[in-house]
C-alpha cells in the first residue's frame, strides 16, 4: 500500500512541476530535478523522507 501512495504522490509532483514549468516559469523544472535526485539517493541509502512521512501518517508498509 505504501508503494502505491508513494508512486501516486511522486508522479503527481513530477507532472505538476512540468505543467508549472510550461505555464508559469521554466525554473519549476528544478523541482523535477530535486525529485529525481531524491529518488536516486533513496535507492542507495534506502531512506526517503516521503516514505517516513507516509508511515507517520499511518500508511502500512505491507
Amino acid at each position: 500500500m505504501l508503494n502505491t501512495y508513494f508512486r501516486v504522490i511522486v508522479g503527481t509532483m513530477v507532472l505538476l512541476s512540468v505543467v508549472l514549468a510550461v505555464y508559469v516559469h521554466i525554473n519549476w523544472l528544478w523541482f523535477t530535478v530535486f525529485i529525481g535526485v531524491n529518488l536516486i539517493q533513496s535507492a542507495f541509502t534506502k531512506w526517503c523522507l516521503l516514505e517516513t512521512i507516509l508511515v507517520k501518517l499511518g500508511i502500512k508498509k505491507k
